[in-house]
């Protein structure tokens, strides 16, 4: 008996990314407010992450908020109409609730419905395996347009007198419109885990162990010093793997754009990659903090309001953290 033949979708040749949006939260926190509980010092914060200051999101604000404000910047800015976006790809780990997910009621908001619509938890490196999919969706057939967001509320999550990580969250979300190009503006993705170091972000405690009463309100915690290892020299082979495999060398570059962890990781992470003087690097995390999913688009988005002139570029983006999770991939800046 004959097999019918079965049609299988296809898009365009090549993708980029159209236009890029950004919320940050409405709250300018200083260190100055958060030294009191940690014991510690404006200076010291300085010297070990390189933040003056973080946003975060006054009481009200959600997640939800913030990547729908995101969103509506990154689609007028990207010149379509959003019944055009055929999914919408929310990056968190911070939805106010386990379900529904963020991205049905962001595509709700903005007007983007019935599109498909579906969240990733990939923590830091969620932002770059949302630019891989949407990619991919594009040139499969499935979506003329993609939306992308890593959207974070991480003060929620945050107990003011942890040491390892709570003077470094902020909140804020990112956002960009991928769509068909008649050119590469995607290269492929170098993405992964290393379940080894699972425990090396996380938190204090469950939701389950919550409601039993076997743990306060879990907040987040990290090994600091597995964390800086692991970014600097495992993600740095990364970093240039995602080189190796659009086919340029690092002074091909305009931009570097990794997440935004640590002034320092960044710092290293450039000296690592031998990044010419001309590169341009994304350095946020200096006045928004560690925003996880948000990091890589808030970034890009603030490098290209400063250096316009970077527009048309490449840039090299790394996500990597909590899980341990990473992902890279150069992109052509919108």
């Amino acid at each position: 008996m004959s097999r019918p033949t079965l049609q299988q979708s296809h898009g365009p040749e090549f993708t980029r990314i159209y236009a890029m949006g950004a919320a940050r939260g409405d709250l300018v926190v200083p260190n100055e407010d958060l030294i009191g509980p940690i014991d510690s010092s404006d200076e010291w914060i300085r010297k070990r992450t390189g933040i003056i200051e973080r946003r975060r999101a006054s009481a009200e604000v959600t997640a939800v908020d913030l990547a729908t404000a995101a969103a509506r910047e990154a689609i007028e800015k990207a010149g379509i109409r959003p019944d055009q976006i055929g999914a919408v790809i929310v990056s968190t780990i911070s939805n106010p609730v386990v379900t529904p997910s963020i991205s049905t009621l962001v595509a709700e908001r903005v007007g983007a419905t019935p599109a498909a619509a579906y969240d990733i938890e990939a923590a830091c490196a969620g932002y770059t395996y949302g630019i891989a999919q949407a990619d991919s969706l594009i040139r499969a057939g499935l979506a003329e347009y993609v939306l992308v967001i890593g959207a974070e509320k991480l003060s929620d999550f945050v107990d003011p007198a942890d040491r390892s990580i709570s003077f470094l969250l902020g909140d804020g979300a990112g956002a960009a419109v991928v769509g068909p190009s008649d050119f590469a503006g995607i290269s492929k993705t170098i993405w992964g885990s290393d379940g080894s170091k699972w425990d090396a972000v996380g938190m204090t405690g469950s939701y389950v162990g919550f409601r039993r009463g076997d743990n306060e309100w879990p907040t987040m915690r990290q090994e600091g010093q597995t964390v800086f290892r692991w970014a600097v020299w495992e993600m740095a082979k990364v970093a240039k793997r995602a080189l190796d495999e659009a086919g340029i060398t690092a002074d091909d570059l305009t931009a570097f754009i990794p997440h935004q962890a640590n002034m320092r990781i960044i710092d290293e992470f450039a000296k690592v990659l031998k990044l010419p003087e001309s590169v341009l690097i994304g350095r946020d995390i200096e006045t928004t903090g560690n925003t996880s999913a948000a990091s890589i688009p808030l970034a890009t988005h603030r490098l290209l309001q400063e250096h316009p002139e970077a527009s048309g570029g490449l840039a090299l983006q790394i996500g990597f953290g909590a899980g341990l999770v990473f992902g890279s991939q150069v992109v052509v800046l919108p």
